[in-house]
């Protein structure tokens, strides 16, 4: 996945979010679930126009190994309520349970997602692009650029 291509991906996701808050169409605050959620949700805070921006860590994986998801950081309580207007967005849902966790402290949010896999598209409200449960994404963040030699060697 390079940067252009979620780049694109998430505009387009705030395209279909536009207009759907709660409150005359405008969401209350964007809260990005770390980290992966954090590049979407600040372009689609951008397209949106949002300047409330916060933050909620859950932690859900080891390296590639899934685990319990656990709360390592919750976003500002008084603005949060039970969710109400609140746009929370990751880059992926894999088997819904980082969401399970979300869903279940505040129920009224909406959340979005750029990519959804089968066993955790129903935990999510909106999203882009589904792809099948055994594909791994790499995301730009997580990869590092890096020379490689020509096919034909050097001159």
């Amino acid at each position: 996945m390079s940067w252009d291509q979620i780049h694109r991906d998430s505009r387009a996701l705030a395209w279909r979010l536009d207009g759907k808050g709660p409150d005359d169409g405008t969401w209350k605050a964007i809260v990005a679930i770390t980290r992966g959620g954090m590049a979407p949700a600040m372009i689609i805070a951008r397209e949106l126009d949002v300047r409330t921006v916060d933050t909620i860590s859950i932690k859900s994986y080891d390296h590639q190994q899934q685990s319990e998801a656990k709360v390592l950081k919750s976003p500002d309580a008084a603005m949060m309520g039970d969710g109400e207007g609140i746009l929370i967005i990751d880059d992926l849902v894999d088997t819904g349970k980082t969401l399970e966790v979300v869903k279940n402290l505040f129920p009224k949010a909406h959340i979005a997602t750029v990519y959804a896999k089968p066993m955790g598209r129903p935990m999510v409200d909106s999203f882009i692009t589904e792809v099948s449960q055994d594909t791994w994404i790499f995301f730009p963040w997580d990869m590092a650029l890096q020379y490689v030699e020509p096919y034909r060697g050097k001159d």
